[in-house]
């Protein structure tokens, strides 16, 4: 059933083409007739030449066309007129239409509604027969026209109500003896959802009616023409001469016109229809084509002036501007439901240190919040349900295809899964309806809602299937359906819809966690930055304290020892050993100082980048290593190390410090110190196992230094970083001053690194580590 006056065509296609587009490709805005109320004008710029007619110019002003083509319109109306066409041209003419045009052919006064618009290459006028009335006399009469409804669509609360008010005052002030308003679905599909129909019609309250009956050109054209009529469907088309448009040299684009003829096939909806007059007013809600107010006659020709067809689209407009706020009213308490769930969302993800765990914390909430029946989230890889869902693998593979749908939007929805995504058939009873939120697309982050199928039962206005009948040239013919009665169809692998208000929760959602992160992150910028001033600040102090101390100490240990050598003869034993004692403290502190002094430095020094060979570093280290500690040990390289941008002076001491820990704090017969890397790629399994100390998603290199030492206990895993931090005397394994691995730690770090270690007690340790020094 086509209810308004969408047009499709009588179109030939080949049976292997056969689909129910084709009636999407006819060009309906060019047909290149009017229907016979009136007469059409194209008139070329600036003189308002006549270059193209309607066939029909003698019934209504007794000229031929011819005696009107390359006319200017002076021949026909006077020079006021004229300006009032370009003033209406000049300004909105869609306000200022229909224009008072006066022609006196042959000593007689002829009085037209003048319709006016521009199109490709010309103006179009048309010219509808009309009586003359006062321009206040017009007023009123649209006052007392309008002031009924508008009262009433005041006093209507709910979207029903309204329709039903509209459909009601439309057919009073039109005479049509059905009035519908037809709302269109998201695929272009409709139904009707308010009727004032005469009483002993049968009802079209309620049914359903496929897209291809209003065909998607048609509703575009809605868009642009908010008031169509056809007064008669037997009418007979009137051609323009000369056909086509002389400016272009194609057919005239007749998209605006009140005249423009109707589809051969839409004509034939409407006769098996029984239907004689119909009319349409386009409402838009966006600026999208939301409805139609459709009415039909079923007597003999009906006329309507151009000031009735004025009010109803006056009252199209009116419910277009109401629709949006009545649709707001529409489920009002479960809206304001899902707004008390999502501010508890909002209290545990602020309150929450991650995540993931905030969105997990009252997982029945992460369902009602859109009315599902299952959630995922999916989070780099990591799936975490709750309710009836697909399983993990499903998911996985739902994701990627979800993330070639999206393309720049961060939302996908449907409650017809299986009829986009074939896999979807095989988990129709969980997951038949789904809308997939992007949280994170880089982070690969995903909140998918599921919906299980509900099996529905279709109220249709006749079979939605157009018949197609096989001609014998193998070609098809596709025409309208000759019953419009009621027919149901069982519809399967169907949810139950996606509610507007549910779809802009889970924006909302988005929306809230973006804010908090946002937020989040502003205030560890603050903390870092702060951390940073006091890192800087004690990066100075380190530098003067460690700088004037130096020098005193350095006395010190100068005056013990020349007292040592003048007066150690005249000393007993005790003095000595206390004066030894002296300089050996002196000189761990002067040692101390030297730490912390090369430990502040490190962190003022510019990095000095340059692509470095590892193995040379290492050998080299080695070389220095074996020479000062005249000691037998293996150093064991499982395979070449590779080339990096790094500070090669601070690289070398890093593998330096770490090679002698692994060495002096070893009480092996045979010492073994190991160094090498795991990649991401070539070592993905062992690089696996060692990720989750990671929390950087470009994937690094990983370093080790790994020996067969005396270990860490657990305990001091923490600490072992520390500055200063021993875990044995001085005395013992040689001594030092417990900077190393400091210092180590601030090298990694200065590389945009991380560092961490696995060790077992009396067994060994070994150190990991990550070099990005060009990481932002």
């Amino acid at each position: 059933m086509s209810l308004g006056n969408a047009e499709s065509t009588n179109q030939v296609v080949t049976a292997q083409n056969v689909n129910l587009t084709n009636c999407d490709r006819e060009a309906i805005q060019i047909p290149s007739s009017i229907q016979p109320y009136g007469i059409l004008l194209a008139l070329r710029e600036p003189e308002f030449t006549i270059v193209q007619v309607s066939n029909n110019t003698f019934e209504y002003l007794g000229l031929q066309p011819e005696e009107l083509l390359n006319q200017k319109l002076s021949f026909l109306i006077d020079e006021s007129q004229i300006q009032a066409i370009r003033m209406c041209l000049r300004e909105d003419f869609e306000s200022i239409n229909p224009l008072k045009v006066s022609i006196k052919p042959a000593d007689k006064t002829l009085v037209f509604d003048g319709i006016v618009h521009r199109s490709v290459g010309v103006v179009i006028l048309e010219l509808e027969p009309t009586q003359s009335t006062p321009d206040d006399a017009k007023f009123f009469d649209f006052y007392n026209l309008v002031r009924t409804p508008l009262g009433k669509i005041q006093k209507s609360s709910t979207l029903s109500e309204l329709c039903d008010v509209i459909v009601k005052e439309v057919r009073k002030i039109t005479g049509f003896d059905r009035v519908m308003i037809y709302r269109f679905d998201d695929d272009g599909a409709g139904m009707v959802i308010a009727e004032s129909p005469r009483e002993d019609l049968e009802k079209f309250l309620g049914l359903r009616y496929p897209a291809t009956d209003i065909p998607k050109q048609a509703r575009a054209l809605y868009e642009l023409n908010l008031l169509r009529l056809i007064r008669n469907v037997n009418y007979q088309p009137v051609s323009l001469i000369p056909q086509l448009n002389p400016q272009t040299n194609e057919p005239l684009d007749m998209s605006l016109s009140v005249l423009r003829s109707v589809s051969p096939l839409h004509v034939e909806y409407l006769h098996n229809m029984g239907v004689s007059v119909s009319m349409s007013v386009s409402l838009l809600k966006d600026k999208k084509l939301w409805g139609l107010i459709a009415c039909h006659h079923y007597g003999s020709e009906k006329s309507l002036s151009y000031e009735i067809r004025t009010v109803c689209e006056f009252l199209g407009q009116i419910i277009s501007f109401e629709l949006a706020a009545k649709e707001e009213n529409e489920d009002l308490d479960y809206k304001i439901k899902l707004k008390s769930i999502q501010s508890r969302f909002i209290d545990s993800i602020t309150q929450a240190e991650d995540l993931i765990d905030g969105l997990t914390k009252n997982p029945s909430d992460l369902l009602d919040l859109v009315s599902a029946s299952g959630v995922a989230i999916f989070n780099v890889g990591s799936l975490i349900t709750e309710g009836t869902i697909p399983t993990e693998l499903q998911i996985s593979e739902l994701v990627s295809w979800v993330e070639t749908q999206m393309g720049n939007e961060i939302i996908y929805h449907t409650d017809f899964l299986a009829s986009v995504y074939p896999e979807a058939e095989k988990f129709t009873d969980v997951g038949s309806g789904l809308i997939a939120l992007a949280i994170s697309k880089i982070q690969k982050t995903y909140i998918l809602w599921f919906r299980p199928e509900v099996v529905q039962t279709v109220n249709w206005g006749g079979n939605p299937h157009k018949p197609v009948e096989v001609l014998e040239d193998g070609t098809v013919n596709i025409s309208p359906r000759q019953s419009f009665k009621l027919w149901q169809e069982t519809v399967k692998q169907k949810s139950l819809a996606w509610k507007n208000c549910e779809i802009e929760a889970a924006l909302e959602l988005r929306s809230s966690i973006v804010g908090i992160l946002l937020r989040k992150a502003e205030q560890l910028a603050k903390v870092n930055l702060e951390l940073e001033r006091s890192n800087d600040d004690l990066d100075s102090f380190a530098y003067i304290a460690s700088h004037d101390l130096k020098e005193p100490l350095r006395g010190i240990h100068n005056y013990s020892s020349f007292l040592m050598e003048d007066y150690g003869e005249t000393l007993d034993s005790d003095g000595v050993t206390k004066l030894e004692t002296l300089m050996r403290l002196t000189k761990r502190m002067e040692n101390l100082i030297d730490s912390l002094l090369h430990y502040s430095r490190l962190g003022k020094s510019e990095l000095s980048l340059h692509n470095t060979d590892l193995n040379e570093i290492v050998n080299n280290a080695v070389d220095v290593i074996r020479i000062s500690q005249n000691k037998e040990f293996d150093i064991q390289i499982p395979k070449q190390l590779p080339t990096i941008n790094c500070d090669a002076t601070q690289i070398s001491e890093l593998f330096s410090n770490l090679i002698s820990n692994g060495l002096k704090y070893n009480d092996k017969a045979e010492k073994c110190v190991e160094i090498g890397f795991i990649d991401p790629i070539a070592d993905i399994e062992a690089y696996q196992l060692l990720y989750t100390h990671l929390s950087d998603s470009q994937l690094p290199v990983i370093f080790y230094v790994k020996d067969n030492g005396i270990g860490i206990r657990s305990k001091h895993l923490e600490t072992i970083f520390r500055i200063f931090k021993r875990l044995h005397a001085p005395s013992r394994y040689g001594g030092g001053t417990g900077a190393g691995l400091t210092i180590v730690k601030k090298i990694v770090e200065r590389h945009n690194g991380t560092i961490w270690l696995e060790s077992t007690f009396k067994e060994g340790s070994t150190f990991y580590f990550t070099l990005q020094p060009d990481r932002e």
